[in-house]
């Protein structure tokens, strides 16, 4: 049994410290995005089953702190990697694939993090890959809600209508008539004690967004529905400013990348990292930052432990193209610790610098 974590007074004028502050506030609309692309071979590095999901938990920590909105996972040609592997998450071999499918595993242990805990039983099944998850720190983030907690927006699975068998005569015909009534719509569980109608036929075990009607009283009935309405993923970000957590795909290469981009327009602005490159802090320094066009979608590209020249030569289309040199992909190319005291840095580290190195540019530069 778990014990209820006292209250602890403080003297007047002092802050509390004995819960977070640091809780994400929606400020408007944002329609900028903010792109992630690293190496699955990064998972090859790692030793041990649980060194593995910890480096994929350190990946997905950076993602949620620094609020990125896509993930992709691309072959540098340095992974072992199955060949013709079309599994999903939901209805593939439970074989642990750490090892033999690198690219498959980071994807599916960033998947994981990413959904809101209240869904994972229901939407990731017992898996090897999933063995250490549970040990992994959370993300926490915005639309991972708890159940006494109200935002207009929420994550929700829509899910099957069940006859009740039991209960009084009165009940059970009450629910014959809600069932009538729901007829072209689905119900949805936010995990929240009320179900959640939603306008549409939306086949079962889909995960959905839903904008909630107005904040619910505590008198609300248990058994009611709330009329909501399914809408885009991205909403959230785009008409509240919410951060909404991050998409995850795979590329088979660093120009499909680029290439496959899911966004209309493009990414246009594109910054790769090498020890080769510029100094991140002349690029984030006010007098530069003015030479820096405003973006709508941006991607950073980080490499794997011999940087992202490997992943240029192992690019068929690359090489057709004529290109030497991964510093001619992007817009900048930049360096994310001059003078580093260690031989290497590690792609998980590099995350971490480079989203922070950059931050300034992304809340300046990002088109609202």
């Amino acid at each position: 049994m778990k014990r209820k974590r006292e209250t602890v007074a403080t003297p007047e004028g002092t802050p509390d410290t004995s819960k977070p502050t640091a809780v994400f506030e929606a400020s408007g609309g944002r329609a900028y995005t903010v792109s992630v692309a690293l190496p699955g071979s990064i998972i090859s590095n790692a030793v041990t089953p649980e060194l593995k999901s910890l480096l994929a938990g350190q990946i997905a920590r950076a993602l949620a702190v620094f609020c990125v909105d896509e993930v992709v996972i691309f072959d540098d040609g340095q992974g072992k990697q199955r060949k013709g592997d079309g599994r999903s998450f939901q209805n593939g071999s439970d074989e642990f694939t750490g090892y033999s499918d690198p690219i498959y595993f980071l994807m599916h242990l960033l998947s994981y993090l990413e959904t809101p805990p209240f869904l994972r039983k229901q939407l990731f099944p017992m898996h090897a890959d999933l063995r250490h998850a549970g040990s992994l720190p959370s993300l926490d983030m915005p639309h991972h809600l708890r159940s006494d907690e109200w935002c207009l927006y929420r994550e929700g699975i829509t899910v099957k209508q069940v006859a009740t068998e039991q209960g009084s005569k009165k009940k059970r015909k009450e629910q014959s008539r809600i069932e009538s009534n729901q007829e072209g719509r689905s119900l949805v569980d936010v995990g929240l004690q009320q179900r959640i109608s939603v306008p549409a036929a939306i086949p079962p075990k889909t995960r959905v967004t839903i904008k909630m009607p107005e904040p619910m009283n505590s008198s609300t009935d248990r058994d009611a529905f709330l009329v909501a309405s399914a809408v885009a993923p991205s909403e959230p970000r785009e008409q509240a400013g919410y951060y909404w957590g991050y998409n995850v795909r795979a590329s088979s290469s660093l120009s499909a990348v680029i290439t496959e981009c899911t966004y209309p327009s493009g990414y246009d602005l594109t910054i790769g990292t090498s020890e080769r490159g510029q100094p991140v802090s002349e690029l984030s320094g006010s007098s530069q930052q003015d030479n820096i066009p405003e973006f709508e979608h941006m991607l950073i590209v980080f490499g794997g432990v011999v940087g992202l020249e490997v992943a240029v030569k192992a690019d068929d289309e690359l090489q057709k193209m004529g290109v030497k040199q991964p510093r001619d992909l992007f817009d900048y190319w930049v360096n994310l610790c001059p003078g580093q005291g260690s031989r290497t840095i590690r792609t998980e580290e590099a995350v971490w610098l480079g989203l922070m190195g950059l931050r300034e540019v992304v809340l300046r530069k990002g088109k609202t």
